[in-house]
């Protein structure tokens, strides 16, 4: 969500934050602002907005220092020293209302202790009044500023030594990092359940809440664990326990560069990286399905971290059930894998909201294989729910985009998507990869049980296939704009599908959703009739996920009541129908597959028709409202 980012060096800071924080946008936010040291002040500026609401405050406060220098503009912009420790924040609010008393950074009674964060305090209402009888004089709304006057208030001469006391004071999840005047040149962070990464580079060092924010700098990084510290220099980097005991931490080159996460031509991120799903396909199957049932199931345990087979195929024979734990589109993409798993591999598997998992005291031990499936692996519902179910003895698997991310770290063996980086805050090439990543997961568990070789061969194969019939989808994106030219001003839509569609409804649902504003709901076909089906007249467009597999049958009928009632028909089909003619308004037809596969396919239309009705009215399909791309708080 809210986005970090912080610099120790010998170039100007400021730049180089507003850069960071540029990098960061796609996480979402309401307000920015940064903070940077120079002539031994610390010097804030906030403004609420998107960052050239930032940029233009900067410049006012340049402007304004440099009218009320005694020797002229001239002499006080050249004379001033340049700022070369910094610390940036885009804020997405969760207490206090949007306003620059509540962005970040946010600093302590006498402006010298700075700090930024990300996540939530939970205990700050009774460490606000201690500190308020203490003399300190709050100047926001928000649970974040506490932290800046704990800070403060345990200083001694050393940042460090602050940091860790004011940690130990802390409940919640957060990640922040601080800055004081009194001691220049250095950062010191805290990570609790927050995601933190240092950038290494030579004779300056990075600190961000996401790689993005430095990669154009540097490719070298160090990852913070959970309940650690660290202390950022210009010339080194040192990690910390809370009881301030050292640690080390390998540097990790990253394979990916910034240009990977620019639009190279698209006129937005959502639609580069709807476009980049036949790539996004093939490397995610990778090898995996050309060894016909074989999938590496350790490729994100660092060797150095635990054993790479702390899941092997003998733990897999043992499990006797699986739980798949994940929130919004990943969830979607767990309901496609519940009923691969259970067909396939003939396992009963459980789909959970992970943000509900964690509180209701769940059913789950060591006979289990809980799947945690989050893009960002920093999901805060889906990681809390995975250290739950490990707590009480289950085996933990996470399906992940990012390596090096808490749950990547954390879990007992995972599958790496090997999507690329997401920037579009709603996720399309994340959900393809998850849906492939859970096949291949269930042609591993169908192996180890009773699926034959042949069949799996044959299951191999069409996966194989779906790279090209992804990109002859992309190929035909302009048939799709057509139909989104005609509802464009709609303002309700009903998704229905049955079996394996059902998630993609769910998930068509989701995107209109998110980027649009249009009101949307995802149903199983056959439960229409018990409600939704009142809703349907000459107004109402219906999406009917409908490609000839083992229900297509049954889903023709739920068509013919639709069209009976006068509703308007959008099928996605994979070959003529003569049982639907005169039944559909509009058709957009995929490349057939096996039934396990066809979400992988149909998907792609559904992105693309949520895309151009946003696009269509004119909004920000990147950065929807109050939305935000990795979700780090409850």
């Amino acid at each position: 969500m809210c986005g970090i980012v912080g610099y120790v060096g010998p170039r100007k800071v400021r730049p180089l934050l507003l850069a960071g924080l540029e990098k960061l946008e796609y996480r979402g936010y309401d307000s920015a602002g940064i903070s940077v040291l120079a002539d031994d002040r610390v010097d804030a500026v906030r403004a609420v907005g998107n960052l050239s609401a930032l940029r233009s405050a900067i410049a006012r406060r340049e402007e304004a220092l440099a009218e009320s220098a005694d020797d002229g503009p001239a002499v006080a912009v050249a004379e001033r020293p340049a700022a070369q420790t910094g610390i940036g924040h885009t804020r997405w609010a969760t207490h206090g209302r949007v306003t620059e008393e509540n962005a970040h950074p946010h600093y302590d009674t006498t402006d010298n202790v700075h700090i930024v964060v990300n996540g939530i305090v939970e205990n700050y209402i009774a460490l606000k009044a201690r500190l308020a009888d203490e003399g300190a004089v709050f100047t926001s709304e928000t649970d974040a500023e506490v932290i800046a006057h704990l800070v403060a208030h345990h200083y001694d001469g050393d940042l460090l030594e602050a940091v860790r006391a004011a940690y130990a004071e802390l409940r919640g999840h957060y990640a922040f990092v601080a800055m004081t005047a009194l001691e220049p040149g250095v950062l010191v962070a805290a990570r609790k359940e927050c995601p933190l990464i240092v950038g290494r580079g030579d004779g300056e060092q990075f600190i961000a809440s996401a790689i993005p924010a430095f990669l154009r700098e540097t490719r070298s990084v160090q990852y913070m664990d959970d309940d650690e510290l660290v202390a950022v220099r210009a010339d080194g980097v040192q990690f910390f326990t809370p009881a301030g005991e050292p640690v080390e931490h390998e540097i990790v080159e990253i394979d990916w560069d910034a240009d990977t996460a620019e639009k190279q031509g698209y006129e937005t991120f959502m639609l580069k990286e709807i476009n980049e799903q036949a790539d996004a396909v093939a490397e995610t199957i990778g090898e995996r399905a050309a060894r016909g049932w074989g999938i590496d199931l350790g490729d994100l345990t660092p060797p150095t971290h635990r054993p790479a087979t702390a899941i092997d195929d003998a733990l897999l024979r043992r499990v006797r059930r699986v739980v798949i734990v994940a929130c919004g589109t990943a969830y979607h993409a767990g309901l496609v894998g519940r009923y691969a798993i259970e067909h396939w591999a003939r396992l009963p598997v459980e789909v959970d909201i992970a943000s509900e998992y964690r509180y209701r005291n769940p059913v789950v031990g060591p006979d289990d294989l809980v799947i945690g499936i989050s893009q960002s692996g920093e999901t805060a519902d889906t990681l809390a729910a995975m250290r739950e179910a490990k707590r009480r003895g289950a085996k933990t698997l996470g399906l992940v985009n990012v390596v090096g991310s808490t749950i990547a770290r954390e879990d007992d063996g995972g599958i790496y998507l090997h999507a690329g980086p997401e920037i579009g805050v709603a996720s399309t090439k994340a959900f393809t990869s998850q849906v492939i990543a859970l096949s291949l997961l269930t042609l591993k568990l169908a192996r180890l049980r009773t699926l034959s070789v042949e069949r799996g061969r044959g299951i191999a194969q069409a996966m194989e296939a779906l790279p090209a019939q992804v990109q002859s989808i992309l190929d035909r994106a302009a048939e799709i704009e057509k139909i989104a030219d005609k509802f464009q001003d709609a303002t309700n839509f009903l998704y229905l599908g049955r079996g394996y569609n059902f998630p993609v409804a769910l998930e068509g649902a989701l995107k209109l959703k998110e980027i649009s504003y249009i009101h949307a709901e995802g149903y199983p076909a056959a439960e229409m009739k018990h409600g939704p089906i009142a809703l349907i007249d000459e107004n109402m467009p219906v999406v009917f996920i409908a490609p000839h597999d083992s229900v297509f049958e049954k889903v023709v009928s739920n068509i013919n009541e639709v069209k009976a009632r006068g509703g308007r028909v959008i099928v996605i089909t994979s070959r003529d129908e003569p049982s639907l003619e005169g039944k559909i308004d509009f058709e957009i037809r995929i490349p057939e597959t096996m039934d396990m596969l066809y979400p992988v396919l149909a998907v792609i239309p559904l992105q693309l028709l949520a895309y151009y009705m946003a696009a269509k009215r004119g909004l920000n399909v990147d950065q929807p409202r109050n939305l935000a791309k990795s979700v780090t708080v409850e």
